[in-house]
């Protein structure tokens, strides 16, 4: 089903560290009259074995400021984007209010399996890599 495309204000934006130690930012948006939170991802395990290679945070807050049109977290509240949400509610996309310019997170924060490197060895090497596309 073709996702569902509203108008909403950024009311409220916070970056806060779980009790079970994961970073997690919202954005509390406004549609006039109803309103919806977006975010909870675990953009970074804080705990003794947290693995730094990916940078969700980095990745989703640049990409949430892009779309706002703001260069501060702190400047977020009063900017206006559009948000997709699938039929039942659930927000799939932020986007820019004017440029075509969309942050899906469930796409653009996944990790992408690239092809089996061969060392000097001549042995398989596997590894993920970063999700970011140059048109991000």
């Amino acid at each position: 089903m073709n996702p569902i495309t509203h108008n909403a204000i950024i009311k409220k934006a916070s970056l806060t560290i779980e009790d079970h130690g994961c970073l997690t930012a919202w954005i509390t948006l406004d549609y006039g009259g109803s309103g919806q939170g977006f975010g909870g991802y675990n953009l970074c395990s804080t705990g003794p074995n947290a693995d730094y290679r990916f940078n969700y945070a980095g990745k989703f807050i640049v990409r949430v400021l892009q779309v706002a049109g703001r260069e501060k977290w702190e400047d977020l509240p009063g900017a206006s984007i559009r948000v997709k949400s699938s039929s039942t509610d659930q927000i799939v996309a932020i986007g820019h209010l004017l440029a075509d310019d969309w942050f899906l997170p469930g796409d653009d924060l996944k990790l992408k399996e690239e092809a089996p490197e061969e060392n000097t060895d001549g042995e398989d090497i596997d590894h993920a890599e970063y999700s970011m596309r140059p048109d991000r």
